[in-house]
C-alpha cells in the first residue's frame, strides 16, 4: 500500500499581533519527504503515530508537506497557499491508497475563517475518492466542511495533551477498518452556544472531567469514537464554540443521541467554565507568603496566564515579572521571554557583561488597546546558547525545540531566560539546557495555562495562577469579537440551548 501523510497545524488567535508568514513554518518552509520523516519519526504526535502505523504495515510513505508553527495571528495567505499546493499537487501527481492528516482544527488563514475546511475541500477536489483520516487537537473549532470532506476524525481526549499519539493511532486504525470494509462510519458533529474558558478545560478537573467521563461511557457498541472539542475561544469565527463529534458504525442515530447527552451535560454546567481571577498584586503577595512558610519544600509556580504563546500570546509582557521584583521575591527563574533585540544586545556584550536594557514589551497589542511596555532591568549576561534541546516528556515527547539564540540574564534576585523565538515552557529542560536547575529555585515564573502541569506542576509545591496582560487573556469581555455566532454564553446571558430547538 502507498500512504500520504501530511501536516498543516496552526492554532490561530485572531487577536494576536504576532504574524504567521511562510517563514514562520521553518527557515526553508515546510518540511518535505525525508526531512519531515526524520523530524517527526519517534515523536508522541499524530504524525508520529501515522508513520509508525504505516511502517508496521510495510506501506510506502510519502510526506508532501509537514508544516506547523506556534499559535499566532491569522496564517498569511501566501503561506496557506504554498502548503496547500504542496499537498494537493502531490495528490494529483501520485496515486495513494489513503491520506493521513495531522491538523489542529482552529486555523484561520487570510481569506478563510475555516482553514482546515478550505484545505480539505481542495484535497477532495483533486482526490474525490481518497480515504482521509485526521487527528485533531482538543481545541479544534469544528465545521461542516471538515466533516463533509473527510472520512475519519479523532481528537485528543486530554488537556494537558497526553494522548496526541493515541489520537493519531485511533484515527489510523478506524480509517484502515473503513478501507477494509469492516465498518461503515458516519460522522455527526453537534454544538451548543458555549464559549468555555481555556483554564477551565483541564480534563482531570471538573467540569471537563465529568464530560469526558460521559463521553468514555458512551463510546461503546455502534459508537466507534467520541471527540469533545471545547474549542479555541480566541479564534473569532462563526464556528467557535463547544462541539461534540461522534462516529457511529451505521445509521442508527446513536451518534446524535451521544452528542445530545454530552452537550446537555455541558450546558447544565456552563457556569463552571467561567474563571474568576484576583488582582495580580494579591497573587504575588500570596506566593511570597507561601514560600516563606514552606522553605525548602519545593518551588512556587507563578503562572502568567494571559501571555501564553500556546494561545497566541506575544511571550514578552513583563507584568508578572515586574510585580514579583517589586514585592521583593528572590531566588526566581523566569522565562522564556521573547525579545530578539535584547538577545542581540546581550550577545554583543558577551558573557559576564553587566548591562542595563529595556527587556520585553516590544510588541503593541492593538486588538486589546495595549501598548508595548518594556521593563528596564540591570543584570549580568550569564549564559549564551543556540536555544536547542529535546523535550523529554511526558508532554510533546521527542519534540525538538528551537528557541533561536537564547541568553540567561541574571538580575541577582531573578534569572531570566530570554530568547529570539516563542516556545511555551513544556519541560524542565527549558531551563536545564542553559545550566539552571529549576527545582533549586524558590519561584518559577512561566507563561502557560495548563500544559505545564505534567512537568513543572508535578514538581512544584504550590501553584499560583496570575491574571495579567496579553492577547491570551482570560477576560472575554476585553476582546472585540465580531464573527462569533451570537448569542453565546457567557458573553450573552440570554443564550439558550435546547436539543429539540438546535
Amino acid at each position: 500500500m502507498k500512504f500520504a501523510i501530511a501536516m498543516l497545524k496552526h492554532e490561530t488567535n485572531t487577536f494576536s499581533p504576532v504574524p504567521t508568514p511562510l517563514e514562520s513554518l521553518g527557515p526553508d518552509g515546510p518540511l518535505v519527504g525525508d526531512a519531515a520523516y526524520n523530524y517527526f519519526k519517534g515523536t508522541g504526535s499524530p504524525i508520529g503515530a501515522f508513520i509508525d502505523m504505516a511502517e508496521a504495515m510495510g506501506a510506502d510513505v510519502h510526506i508532501p508537506a509537514a508544516a506547523r508553527t506556534m499559535p499566532s495571528g491569522p496564517v498569511h495567505r501566501a503561506a496557506f497557499e504554498h502548503v496547500s499546493d504542496l499537498i494537493c499537487d502531490n495528490l494529483k501527481a501520485e496515486a495513494y491508497d489513503a491520506l493521513f492528516l495531522d491538523l489542529h482544527g482552529a486555523m484561520v488563514a487570510e481569506g478563510f475563517e475555516d482553514g482546515e475546511g478550505e484545505l480539505l475541500a481542495r484535497i477532495r477536489a483533486v482526490a474525490p475518492d481518497l480515504p482521509i483520516g485526521i487527528g485533531l487537537d482538543f481545541h479544534a473549532n469544528m465545521s461542516d466542511d471538515m466533516i463533509r470532506n473527510s472520512d475519519i476524525i479523532v481528537g485528543y481526549k486530554t488537556y494537558p495533551h497526553m494522548d496526541m499519539y493515541e489520537a493519531g493511532q485511533r484515527a489510523g486504525e478506524l480509517l484502515l477498518e473503513f478501507m477494509a470494509g469492516k465498518i461503515a462510519p458516519r460522522m455527526v458533529v453537534e454544538s451548543c452556544p458555549l464559549l468555555p474558558n481555556i483554564v477551565r478545560m483541564a480534563t482531570d478537573e471538573a467540569p471537563m472531567r465529568d464530560i469526558m467521563a460521559l463521553a468514555e461511557k458512551l463510546e461503546t457498541g455502534d459508537i466507534l469514537s467520541i471527540s469533545v472539542f471545547p474549542g479555541f475561544p480566541l479564534a473569532d469565527t462563526s464556528k467557535t464554540r463547544l462541539n461534540v463529534l461522534a462516529i457511529e458504525n451505521g445509521n442508527s442515530g446513536a451518534a446524535e443521541d451521544a452528542c445530545r447527552q454530552i452537550l446537555e451535560l455541558a450546558w447544565r454546567g456552563r457556569d463552571d467554565f467561567a474563571f474568576d481571577s484576583e488582582p495580580l498584586e494579591a497573587s504575588i503577595r500570596r506566593a511570597k507568603g507561601l514560600s516563606a512558610k514552606n522553605l525548602g519544600e519545593g518551588p512556587v509556580l507563578l503562572i502568567d496566564l494571559a501571555d501564553n504563546c500556546n494561545s497566541g500570546g506575544t511571550l514578552d509582557t513583563m507584568t508578572v515579572i515586574e510585580e514579583a521584583l517589586k514585592q521583593g521575591l528572590d531566588n526566581v527563574v523566569a522565562g522564556p521571554i521573547c525579545d530578539p533585540w535584547a538577545v542581540a544586545q546581550m550577545i554583543e556584550a558577551g558573557v559576564g557583561a553587566h548591562v542595563t536594557l529595556p527587556l520585553g514589551g516590544k510588541m503593541d497589542m492593538p486588538s486589546i488597546d495595549q501598548k508595548a511596555q518594556p521593563l528596564e532591568l540591570t543584570g549580568t549576561v550569564k549564559v549564551i546558547s543556540d536555544g536547542r534541546f529535546i523535550v523529554r516528556g511526558p508532554v510533546f515527547t521527542g519534540m525538538q525545540v528551537e528557541l533561536g539564540r537564547a541568553v540567561v540574564f541574571d538580575t541577582g534576585a531573578m534569572e531570566i531566560l530570554v530568547s529570539e523565538d516563542r516556545i511555551e515552557p513544556l519541560d524542565l529542560a527549558m531551563f536545564r539546557f542553559v545550566g539552571i536547575e529549576p527545582m533549586d529555585k524558590s519561584y518559577i515564573i512561566l507563561k502557560s495555562k495548563i500544559q505545564y502541569r505534567p512537568t513543572f506542576g508535578a514538581a512544584a509545591k504550590h501553584i499560583i495562577e496570575c491574571d495579567s496582560d496579553g492577547v491570551a487573556g482570560l477576560n472575554f469581555e476585553r476582546f472585540p469579537f465580531k464573527n462569533l455566532a451570537r448569542p453565546i454564553y457567557p458573553l450573552d446571558e440570554d443564550a439558550t440551548f435546547k436539543w429539540s430547538n438546535r
